[in-house]
């Protein structure tokens, strides 16, 4: 499989996806019927819409290639474990932030090779903006139908002044507060679903630290696009990259950032 050449298939699958959202994101009726999961995050049909139309674009796309989506997640580790490559598909990250209506949510899918992501796109509906990598080819960032650009992360030292760092709109925990407050006068920056990594990635933030829960679906599509842009998605106090197909998809705490200079 050459990885560029899923590119345009990607941007179509996930604007087709867009599509599903922004018709129940305008639409009074269906946008206010919303569901608990088990977990009592929130669920819209507009997560169910998406989830639906990224399953038949890959499936046509690659049919030999599984699907692990946070729609369709029952899929047990024995299984997965057969699996060498698969699609990691979270269809509407942030619903909080699209209940919100706040714009600040993204449709996201991965192509993970052996644990590790080789191919991420993140699109926000709202905007139609699109973010792009594969593995060895670079970071891009597509607005409407102009041709992308390359993207790149900024560098930095952590005894900067004014470091921009990267906090979530909705999950802001203890734990960030003090990693924080280690730095000089740090600018503190929110931003809602992927869009926090897609912030590193294009330059304009230094560092997010997530030490808070979020599970492999959240961090995939976003972590190559951080990579491929300069900079790294690394579990905090490890330093090692995230993994992914774990036996249990919760990720670990991490922290990206950019190219952060010694």
């Amino acid at each position: 499989m050459h990885l560029p050449d899923l590119i345009p298939a990607l941007i179509e699958i996930v604007t087709a996806a867009s599509d599903k959202i922004l018709a129940i994101y305008k639409d009074e009726t269906k946008f206010h019927q919303v569901e608990a999961k088990a977990d009592n995050s929130p669920l819209t049909l507009a997560d169910q819409a998406a989830h639906l139309s990224i399953v038949k674009g890959l499936s046509a796309l690659t049919p030999g290639i599984p699907i692990l989506s946070e729609e369709g997640k029952e899929i047990a580790i024995e299984e997965r474990k057969k699996w060498t490559s698969f699609w990691l598909v979270d269809p509407l990250d942030g619903t909080k932030e699209f209940i919100k209506r706040n714009g600040e949510f993204t449709v996201n899918i991965a192509l993970i090779e052996e644990g590790k992501p080789v191919v991420g796109i993140v699109h926000i509906p709202v905007s139609n903006e699109t973010y792009y990598a594969y593995k060895g080819g670079g970071a891009f960032k597509k607005v409407g139908h102009s041709a992308a650009f390359p993207i790149h992360a900024a560098s930095f030292r952590r005894t900067d002044t004014e470091l921009r760092i990267v906090c979530s709109r909705s999950h802001l925990s203890k734990e960030v507060t003090a990693y924080v407050s280690q730095f000089d006068r740090p600018e503190k920056l929110s931003m809602g679903s992927s869009l926090k990594f897609m912030l590193i990635a294009e330059g304009k933030a230094d560092i997010y630290p997530r030490l808070a829960p979020t599970m492999e679906w959240d961090t995939g599509a976003a972590h190559i696009i951080v990579e491929e842009a300069g900079g790294k998605v690394l579990k905090h106090e490890v330093n090692e990259p995230l993994t992914y197909n774990k036996d249990h998809l919760l990720n670990p705490y991490f922290i990206a950032f950019g190219r952060e200079e010694t």
